[in-house]
């Protein structure tokens, strides 16, 4: 079944030259484009593609704005933001907004294309250089590693191991492999740990978990 993709960005000459390329990929169809915020949103909520490739500087809603309420309103839909914008608080307020990648135009199409399909199959993306930016941020004002007791309340330890998994950047079927479980309950944790911590998706509970000093900073990989 091919991946259904809506294309978001003010600038047409992009999103039409982004078209052709996406098109010329054998599981993708693109079903849509928008040009301003409010508009993705409504063809979002029309055509339910599978992935919205959002730009951030857009009129009327931007790109996290849009994000959000896609995320908040409308089930079943991943967005990657693809953007020229490398500025941290640009991708921190993106990922708490619902998105589950955060990918530079200047990229590789072939890096693009993997990560929409990566998207699609429920994992998260952040390119390595901006992920670099994310952990420093962390680094700077995470003021200890001790888990936090509340978590104690909140999640069972299974559940905790699982979401150290994920901030380890683990797909579903390595921590499956690693906690000698099945990748489906694997997906049934991870679909509680997300309804305890109100989280939208992996990144968030990455970060979360990395807040909460579940997994040292050091330990974790960008590569």
């Amino acid at each position: 079944m091919a991946i259904r993709i809506l294309i978001a960005d003010d600038h047409t000459m992009f999103r039409q030259g982004l078209r052709r390329l996406l098109e010329a990929v054998s599981d993708f169809e693109v079903v849509g484009e928008a040009s301003n915020g409010e508009e993705v949103c409504n063809l979002a909520a029309t055509l339910k593609p599978d992935i919205v490739l959002m730009d951030i500087h857009m009129p009327h809603l931007d790109g996290v704005q849009a994000t959000r309420y896609i995320a908040k309103h409308i089930e079943d839909i991943k967005v990657i933001i693809l953007t020229m914008s490398r500025e941290k608080d640009y991708v921190l307020e993106a990922i708490k907004s619902g998105a589950s990648g955060y990918f530079l135009k200047e990229s590789d199409v072939n890096d693009l294309i993997a990560a929409i399909r990566a998207v699609a199959r429920g994992e998260t993306i952040l390119e390595p250089a901006l992920a670099q930016r994310v952990l420093q941020e962390f680094r700077q004002n995470t003021p200890s590693r001790r888990r936090h007791p509340e978590l104690l309340e909140l999640l069972d330890e299974r559940e905790i191991q699982i979401l150290r998994g994920v901030a380890h950047g683990w797909t579903n079927q390595e921590i499956a492999e690693r906690l000698g479980l099945s990748e489906k309950t694997v997906k049934n944790h991870l679909s509680v740990i997300f309804r305890k911590l109100q989280l939208e998706n992996r990144t968030q509970a990455a970060i979360y978990a990395l807040q909460k000093g579940l997994v040292p900073l050091d330990e974790i990989s960008i590569d």
